[in-house]
């Protein structure tokens, strides 16, 4: 089965795209063949995973990731997403800049992605449980504070990308970032709402006098 950063490349930088000005999910969807659970997660996941500011995408990607999370808990064997959202056009030269920087990232993974642990990918409890922690990091990624976003997208799409490889190994790696990116974001939460309390407080007492 050929790569996924081979098959982006050819689908995006291919000669058959040099007409086009915009693409559809519903038409890169037809790279992922029996992939499709892990290869939908790390599209939707990459943008917002790139150590760059990719604005726009994480509340909308973070929406669709949460609906295929709760698919792979409930044990879904083909992921639905909205007729809507799939058939959104999506311009060509944003999709390309994206890729231009996520793919170098996508081919190191790849060069140690191999099938190992499998059970934890296809089986249901893996599946329940990697669905769990997507699902977490989805939420994550759809709270609108700077910060909450990047380290929750990176672990769901390392997860993925093990999924999408039925590499348990990198999987777990993956979940390792979860939990990391969920004790960021509470972290982070906290601190916002500490500090807007604490700001309100002082505000009250500057009145008062």
């Amino acid at each position: 089965m050929a790569k996924l950063s081979s098959e982006l490349e050819r689908f995006f930088f291919g000669a058959e795209q040099t007409s086009q000005h915009e693409v559809k999910l519903a038409d890169i969807l037809l790279l992922a063949k029996e992939r499709m659970f892990g290869f939908l997660l790390v599209i939707l996941s990459l943008p917002s995973a790139l150590p760059v500011p990719a604005p726009g995408y994480s509340v909308p990607f973070g929406i669709l990731i949460f609906v295929l999370a709760v698919q792979l808990i409930t044990g879904s064997k083909t992921p639905w997403l909205p007729e809507k959202m799939v058939n959104h056009p999506i311009k060509l030269a944003t999709v390309q800049g994206i890729l231009k920087k996520g793919i170098p990232w996508l081919q190191r993974i790849e060069a140690i992605a191999r099938p190992r642990l499998v059970y934890i990918c296809v089986t249901l409890p893996g599946r329940i449980f990697i669905g769990s922690a997507i699902a977490l990091m989805a939420i994550s990624m759809m709270i609108p504070i700077p910060g909450t976003n990047t380290l929750p997208a990176m672990g769901i799409f390392v997860t993925s990308f093990g999924l999408l490889e039925d590499d348990g190994a990198i999987t777990l790696g993956g979940l390792v970032l979860c939990i990391l990116g969920a004790i960021m974001s509470t972290s982070i939460i906290i601190a916002v709402v500490w500090g807007g309390s604490s700001l309100l407080d002082y505000i009250k007492i500057w009145l008062g006098r």
